[in-house]
């Protein structure tokens, strides 16, 4: 499988969206509420990114898995087994809940899956941030105090953001991202998040949405995770994240820079946070597109501006 594969994106209507994707991305959005997700790369039961466009149109990515296992992630990946990462782009025109993924050793018996991801910042307004991680000394007893009487976020610590800002949160650290954030999220295939708290607010149904605060202290109460601490770096290639989950490389172009990938290496994902490239078959990959680059492609690259690429793997070996 010598092409790299681009799909149709999927809107979410979340309450802490808007329509930023259109204006920074210029995506067409469907009409109606606030679109606060567009899952780009997506291998769910309940959610299936299908191809745009080439001679696989029209195909999902798990038909394509099922198919052409090895060709696209590597001779030793079972055909039966879900494509590992899940990207999207999130428009925080709002703030998100504050809320928690469980730890791999407790996930199952809570009836969810992990979920370690990671955060790059492509557009942050002045005074964005994020909170990321419990300060020193707060335990689950702690912050179901705090949660009862409301000073639950001054116990994370909030970190501000600023354009080309990445983080990385594993599974059983507490966050959320505060209004003002454009952010590409690159996670682990998993859609378990447990909500401790949502500021009051209602949802599109106008109810309160739904709490999970059991789960979400035991998710505390099994971390072991570091607190996450923000990547700021101005190198040209920088690796922003690296864990057994994935790695995440950002490479800086200047106008006619080149990227090159040989074939039979592994699986990537290729994701433009800005600027545009062009793809040896003359075909333009503009700002915000996210595509998989199979196991057995060769692909080469030219930036047609200055531009900022995103390079994911280390996924398709796990």
């Amino acid at each position: 499988m010598n092409n790299y594969l681009q799909f149709a994106p999927l809107y979410q209507e979340r309450v802490w969206g808007g329509r930023g994707l259109a204006k920074h991305l210029g995506r067409s959005l469907p009409a109606g509420g606030p679109i606060g997700e567009s899952w780009e790369i997506v291998d769910r039961p309940e959610a299936q990114s299908v191809v745009d466009g080439g001679e696989r149109a029209g195909k999902t990515l798990r038909q394509l898995i099922a198919t052409h296992a090895a060709e696209i992630m590597g001779p030793k990946w079972p055909a039966n087994r879900p494509f590992p990462i899940l990207v999207k782009w999130l428009d925080c025109s709002d703030r998100l809940s504050l809320q928690v993924h469980p730890p791999a050793t407790i996930a199952p018996g809570l009836g969810g899956e992990p979920k370690t991801e990671n955060w790059y910042v492509a557009q942050a307004e002045p005074g964005a941030a994020v909170l990321a991680g419990l300060k020193p000394g707060v335990d689950s007893a702690g912050f179901r105090a705090a949660l009862q009487d409301g000073t639950a976020e001054s116990l994370v610590y909030r970190l501000p953001t600023t354009a080309g800002d990445s983080l990385l949160i594993h599974s059983g650290v507490m966050h959320a991202i505060d209004a003002g954030n454009l952010i590409l999220e690159i996670q682990q295939n998993s859609d378990t998040t447990y909500r401790v708290y949502d500021w009051g607010r209602v949802g599109l149904d106008g109810k309160p949405r739904t709490l999970h605060i059991e789960q979400s202290l035991a998710s505390l109460e099994a971390n072991t995770a570091v607190t996450p601490q923000l990547v700021r770096t101005a190198e040209a290639m920088a690796v922003l994240a690296e864990c057994r989950e994935f790695r995440i490389t950002r490479h800086r172009l200047v106008r006619g820079g080149k990227l090159a990938f040989k074939a039979g290496e592994q699986a990537r994902i290729f994701s433009v946070v800005e600027g545009q490239l062009t793809a040896a078959d003359g075909t333009v990959i503009a700002r915000g597109a996210n595509v998989v680059l199979p196991y057995a492609g060769e692909f080469s690259f030219t930036a047609s501006a200055d531009s900022v690429v995103l390079v994911t793997d280390g996924f398709s070996a796990n």
